[in-house]
């Protein structure tokens, strides 16, 4: 005889449906990383198709870029002249006080001569130890430089030689530079630009042509302008000759100019 315990093999209904919530969640998983990957696909392919279709209605401006150069001459109207007081002596305190009355006579003298006709400003100062030379010894203190600097801003060019002169008697010893410029360069910039966008334009046809193509509109023009200073070099013995005048011709001054175009090609 068999005894059958019906209360074991009873189903509970809560058992199943847990089961079943827990199959569910899996299923609905499963179909979102699905959606997920296709949605992944899908959108590049969009995106890629979108340019394509852009590129088709924009396509790529074919261009020419040119670069011409021109440049003009014209008279200067200012100077600008840099001498120093170059001094030295046993000690620090002894160079630069000889340095001091020195400056002090050049700066004088120089007003004197320029009177209104310009400005005179301190351009630099040094003071420095000079060491001996000698072979096989550690180097030692000899003396000591002092340099001061002077620099004269002057429209009035029939001065400028005259100024050298004044400063050289008074005890200036050293010529650093001497700069003719042009104090407004506007007129003579602006016919730079134009002969360098006429030699522009003169290369792009001679381009378009031996490429067998037409030009176009301009699609964009930018151009560079910086006047030259002209640089007057003078010798050391004729700047410390005390006996002769000296001559300074000004010369021109140079202004180019760069312009950059680009054309369109038809």
């Amino acid at each position: 005889m068999i005894i059958v315990n019906w209360y074991s093999l009873r189903i509970n209904p809560a058992r199943i449906n847990l089961l079943r919530s827990a199959l569910e969640v899996k299923v609905m998983k499963l179909r979102f990383r699905a959606a997920a990957a296709g949605l992944a696909i899908i959108i590049p392919v969009f995106v890629s198709a979108a340019s394509a279709q852009s590129g088709a209605n924009n396509p790529a401006v074919r261009t020419i870029e040119v670069d011409g150069s021109g440049e003009t001459r014209t008279s200067p109207d200012t100077a600008d002249l840099d001498l120093a007081i170059d001094t030295h002596a046993k000690t620090a305190e002894e160079a630069a006080n000889l340095n001091a009355a020195l400056a002090t006579k050049v700066i004088d003298a120089l007003k004197s001569r320029l009177g209104n006709n310009g400005r005179i400003t301190t351009g630099g100062y040094s003071l420095n130890p000079e060491y001996s030379q000698r072979p096989s010894e550690n180097p030692t203190i000899v003396g000591y430089n002092a340099q001061n600097t002077v620099t004269v801003h002057t429209g009035a060019l029939d001065l400028v030689g005259a100024l050298i002169d004044s400063a050289i008697a008074a005890g200036a010893n050293r010529i650093n530079s001497l700069n003719f410029s042009v104090k407004d360069d506007t007129r003579a910039r602006a016919e730079a630009i134009a002969i360098a966008t006429r030699d522009a334009r003169a290369q792009a046809d001679a381009l378009a042509s031996a490429l067998g193509v037409k030009l176009g509109k301009v699609l964009k023009a930018t151009t560079v302008s910086e006047a030259r200073p002209v640089p007057v070099r003078l010798g050391r013995a004729m700047a410390m000759s005390a006996n002769v005048a000296t001559p300074v011709e000004p010369g021109e001054v140079t202004v180019p100019a760069t312009v950059s175009v680009t054309f369109e090609i038809e």
